[in-house]
Order: C-alpha cells, then sequence, then structure tokens
C-alpha cells in the first residue's frame, strides 16, 4: 500500500487533468447507456406503429448521444493518455535527479543492464496504474451509482440485483483475478530485468564473444531468460482468459436475471412492455465501466514490483550531501583562478568493516605545483581523486581547498575547479563537438579550436568528412584509444579548471602513444596546480614532488631523483618498468 500511495503523490499537479478525465470517462459511459437505451426503446416503439412525429426525440437522442459517446470517448483517451505520459516523464525526471548524487558510489553495485530496466521498463510499467487503475476505478463507481439510479426507476429490486451483479464483475473478479497472478508480478518484473542484463551484456561485450567462440552459450543464456519470462507471461494470459470468461459470463447472467424480475412486472402492467428490451441493454452497456476492472487489478503485482525496484534505487542515500549553508570557495592569494588542494590525516574505507583503503595519507598541493601518486595497483591511487571530487567524504580527516575543508563548499563549485583526465573518461554516443561542449557547454568556437589545437587533435577533426560533427559511437568505439585520450585532454583545456586531476591516463597504451600524450599533458598542466596519478613511471622527471603508495600508505616521498637515490620500492618500480620498455623496444 505504501508504494502505491507514493505513486499517488505524483498525481497531485495533475489532479485536475484527472478529474477531467473521469468527467469524460463518465460521461462515455453514460452516453453509452443512453445510447444502447433509447435505440432499444425506439425499435420497439418502431414496432408498434406509430406517427414518426411521436419517435422524433428518441431519433435525436440516439444521433446526440452517438455523438456524444465518440467525442467524449476521443477526449478522455487524449487526456489521460498526455496526463500519463506527462507523469512518466515527471517520475522519470525525479528518478534521474535522485540517482545523480549516488554516482558513482552506490551505482557501482547495480549492473548497467538492470539499471537501464529500472529507468525504463519498470518506470514505463507505472502507466499501468494511472491509465488503467486510479480513473477507471473512479469511474467504475460513478456509473454503478448511476446504474442503479436508473433501473430503481423501473423497480428497487432489479437495482440492486445490478448493483450486485456490477460489484461482483467490478470487484469479485479482479480479486480472484489477483489471488491467481499473486506473485507473477514480481516474477515478471525479475525476468524482464534478467533479460535485459543478458541482453545489454551481449551487445557491449560481442566482440569478445565472438572472438572467443562464445557466440552460442551467450545465445542460449539470452534464450533461457526468454523462456523464463515467456512462462511468466503465459500464466498471467491464461488467468487473463479466465477473468475474461468470468466477466462476460456474470454479463450475460445479470441480463438474463433482470428480464426474469421484468417480464412478471410487465405482465401485470407495472412496466410497459417497450422498456423490456431497454432493460437488458442497459445493464449491458453497465458492464462497460467495471469489466476493464479485472485486468486492471491483475497488473497491480507488476506495477507494484516495478515501482518497488525504482524506488529501492532512488531511495538509497547518497554517499556525501551539501552542506546546508555553503560557503563560496576563497580566492587564493594567486588570484581567482589560484587553488591549493591539500590532504590532512585522511583515513578511508568503502564499507564499514572492510581494511582501510587509505591511510593517514597528508600532503599539500601548492598553487601551480604537480603532485604525483605512484604505486602498484590496488594501491589507492585514484580513491584519492574520488575523494578530491567528493565522490565520497573520508572516513576521518579533511581534504581543503583553499584551507577549508571542501564539505562546506557546494557541490557544483568544487567540481567547477576541478578538471579530470581519466584511464575510463566516458565518450558519449554523439558528435566530437557535444562530447568536447560537456566541459564548457557555452565555450565559443574559437575557444573549441584551442582546446583541440592543444590536445594536438586539430589535423585529425580536418581529416573527417563532418569535422566535430562525426559521430564517435557508443563509448567512443569508433575512436582509437589514443583518439579518445585527446578527446578527454581537450576537454580538460576547455574546462580550464584551476586544478587538474590525471588519473591513469597513459594506462594501456602503446609505448609511443604514451609518451606523445605525455608531452601533452605538460602543456596541459602548465599554469594549472597538478595532481598526476599513475602507476606508470614515465615523465615524472618535471614533477615537483612524487608520493609512494604501498596498501593504502605514503610509504616514500621526493622528487624522481631523490626516490631513485633512496633504492626503496619507487626505485624497484622503476627498475621493471624500465626493463620492459627495453624488451618492448628490442622486440618491435
Amino acid at each position: 500500500m505504501k508504494t502505491f500511495l507514493r505513486l499517488l503523490a505524483f498525481l497531485s499537479p495533475f489532479r485536475w487533468r484527472i478529474a477531467l478525465a473521469i468527467l469524460l470517462g463518465s460521461v462515455m459511459i453514460a452516453s453509452s447507456i443512453a445510447l444502447f437505451g433509447m435505440a432499444a426503446y425506439l425499435i420497439a416503439a418502431a414496432a408498434l406503429g406509430p406517427l414518426l412525429v411521436f419517435l422524433s426525440i428518441p431519433i435525436y437522442l440516439v444521433q446526440t448521444m452517438g455523438i456524444v459517446r465518440a467525442a467524449s470517448r476521443y477526449t478522455e483517451r487524449l487526456v489521460s493518455h498526455n496526463t500519463t505520459f506527462r507523469l512518466l516523464a515527471r517520475l522519470r525526471v525525479w528518478a534521474y535527479r535522485r540517482i545523480e548524487p549516488q554516482a558513482p558510489a552506490h551505482l557501482l553495485s547495480h549492473r548497467s543492464g538492470d539499471m537501464l530496466a529500472r529507468l525504463v521498463a519498470d518506470i514505463e510499467e507505472a502507466q499501468n496504474f494511472y491509465q488503467r487503475v486510479v480513473s477507471p476505478v473512479v469511474v467504475a463507481l460513478v456509473i454503478s451509482l448511476f446504474a442503479f439510479a436508473v433501473f430503481s426507476i423501473f423497480s428497487m429490486g432489479m437495482a440492486w440485483v445490478s448493483l450486485i451483479f456490477l460489484v461482483l464483475a467490478g470487484l469479485g473478479v479482479p480479486f480472484l483475478s489477483v489471488s491467481q497472478s499473486r506473485g507473477l508480478g514480481r516474477q515478471q518484473v525479475e525476468a524482464r530485468a534478467e533479460l535485459n542484463i543478458q541482453v545489454v551484456d551481449g551487445v557491449q561485450g560481442m566482440r569478445d564473444v565472438l572472438a572467443f567462440g562464445r557466440s552460442e552459450a551467450r545465445l542460449e543464456s539470452v534464450a533461457t531468460c526468454d523462456r523464463a519470462l515467456g512462462q511468466v507471461q503465459r500464466r498471467m494470459a491464461r488467468i487473463s482468459g479466465l477473468q475474461a470468461a468470468l466477466g462476460d459470463l456474470l454479463m450475460n447472467t445479470a441480463m438474463w436475471v433482470l428480464l426474469l424480475l421484468a417480464i412478471p412486472l410487465v405482465a401485470t402492467g407495472y412496466i410497459d412492455g417497450v422498456y423490456l428490451g431497454v432493460i437488458g441493454l442497459l445493464l449491458l452497456a453497465s458492464f462497460e465501466a467495471v469489466q476493464p476492472l479485472a485486468s486492471a487489478l491483475q497488473g497491480l503485482g507488476t506495477s507494484r514490483a516495478a515501482a518497488e525496484r525504482v524506488f529501492a534505487v532512488t531511495d538509497a542515500p547518497p554517499p556525501v550531501s551539501e552542506s546546508a549553508a555553503p560557503q563560496a570557495i576563497p580566492v587564493h592569494a594567486g588570484g581567482a583562478d589560484a587553488c591549493d588542494l591539500s590532504f590532512e590525516q585522511v583515513f578511508f574505507t568503502y564499507q564499514s568493516g572492510e581494511r582501510e583503503v587509505l591511510s593517514d595519507i597528508s600532503f599539500n598541493l601548492r598553487q601551480g605545483r604537480r603532485l604525483a601518486i605512484v604505486g602498484p595497483s590496488g594501491a589507492g591511487k585514484s580513491t584519492l581523486a574520488r575523494l578530491a571530487l567528493r565522490f565520497w567524504d573520508p572516513t576521518s580527516g579533511a581534504i581543503c581547498l583553499n584551507g577549508q575543508d571542501i564539505r562546506r563548499y557546494r557541490l557544483s563549485d568544487l567540481r567547477d575547479h576541478i578538471a579530470v583526465v581519466a584511464q575510463d573518461t566516458y565518450i558519449f554516443n554523439d558528435t566530437l563537438r557535444a562530447n568536447l561542449l560537456l566541459a564548457r557547454p557555452q565555450a565559443s568556437e574559437a575557444e573549441i579550436e584551442e582546446a583541440l589545437e592543444q590536445a594536438q587533435l586539430t589535423e585529425f577533426v580536418r581529416q573527417l568528412p563532418l569535422g566535430l560533427k562525426t559521430r564517435v559511437g557508443e563509448q567512443g568505439l569508433q575512436l582509437s584509444g589514443g583518439e579518445r585520450q585527446r578527446l578527454a585532454i581537450a576537454r580538460a583545456f576547455l574546462k580550464d579548471a584551476p586544478i587538474l586531476v590525471l588519473d591513469e591516463v597513459t594506462a594501456n597504451l602503446d609505448p609511443l602513444i604514451e609518451r606523445t600524450l605525455l608531452e601533452t599533458l605538460k602543456e596541459l598542466a602548465r599554469g594549472h596546480t597538478t595532481l598526476h596519478i599513475t602507476h606508470r613511471l614515465l615523465g615524472l622527471e618535471y614533477m615537483d614532488e612524487i608520493l609512494v603508495l604501498q596498501r593504502g600508505r605514503i610509504v616514500e616521498r621526493g622528487t624522481h631523483n631523490e626516490l631513485l637515490a633512496m633504492g626503496k620500492l619507487y626505485r624497484q618500480l622503476f627498475d621493471v618498468q624500465q626493463g620492459m620498455l627495453t624488451f618492448s623496444s628490442e622486440m618491435s
């Protein structure tokens, strides 16, 4: 019930539209009842052979009700569908706004296919709740009372019988359907989500699947998920067939019962015989309001399960929260574009009870200086960048920008002061221009050209037939690894933030491209406060200081030459990588 109440809360801004849809739905079925009733009266009265003038009013009423029924039906569908689509759009935007502050912390625990299913298919499922439950239930109630009032004109006994059958069709059959389909809604949503996961994973990893000859196994896993979903859907289809049959049975039984009650009244003259057909058709038309409720309530389980999956993601608390009264970032003595970044006895763990990823990390990166963080994989280097951007907060200790704890600043202000070039920079399936403008949407054409020149991409873009309008494909796969990294560097040039974070930017690149990119990065770092995180020890001679991390702790610090002279971990890493480079050169 709590889930449905939360879904109903989204109706508040559209309450007048919903009221209009209910009014139009009630008018539509009421006009249908009047149309059937007047048509039956017209046929029966015409058989008695009266003058045509006495039938003019029923004829006009039939014509009018036909027009009203068609107009109200079209308008009701237009209003209800438009309102539902607006509701879904509002729900999608709300869900995105709720999950955005959780990135990347909580989203790492969800597979991309599952998240896609929650934000697309599961939210789409909510339309069944809004469109097939909320308005139709109220319309069914209104029409049932309207039918009761109409039949009470003929006989209170017929009125109560009609109401009983309408209640049985509107509540009895739906609740029987719900009891039979209990749990199937959740199974359907979960099976659909698993199928979506398998399809998305298969498409994203298709090259590797084909390369390793595992296409048949992948197809079988997708087919297995599809069979599981199909099995649930077949069970729900059988229940739908049963409820449709029961609905028709109740409708026809009700008509015969009312006719059996009316015949003695006609025989005694209490009711004019011309109304006998009217009674039967009035009841048949009234069932139009209650028959859709069975399938609507059957789908409630699916809607609830889908909504719970969406709320499970949106209700997760964000890993960081902004201050109730955020401060402006103070201006550094070097000017508005100058920044100092410092870590003060920072400890951090991703999950309570797990081992510490960072332990007692302290350093001060002053304006314009360049600091490198190096160490073996898993030492906690990239975590430093995530903490600086406040994707997480330290377990203890503080991270300061211009002398103030970054938790005092607005998140958007903090991130405006930091430009990141990462190994796994995401490239959107859009044009080169759109990917560049992600850094600064208001950038001018001259600024874009300058960023391309600085990132050494100008010649590459000129060779493209569409230039900056060229689409780069899913995750930028139409670009080489070096081109993707240069695009990420161009973004950083375009953003021109005072603090530059380079996170494993040359990993997985061949030595020639790596050395070329390092020269570009030197140009990018000029005049910026630079934090260079890497496990590759190339090009670190120009760093002002190097910190060596091992198992989350700083074990060495100094310049490149000082660390080599110490002959400890840094020297070991350097010698190993030099040997690998020598071997690579000999092989080439």
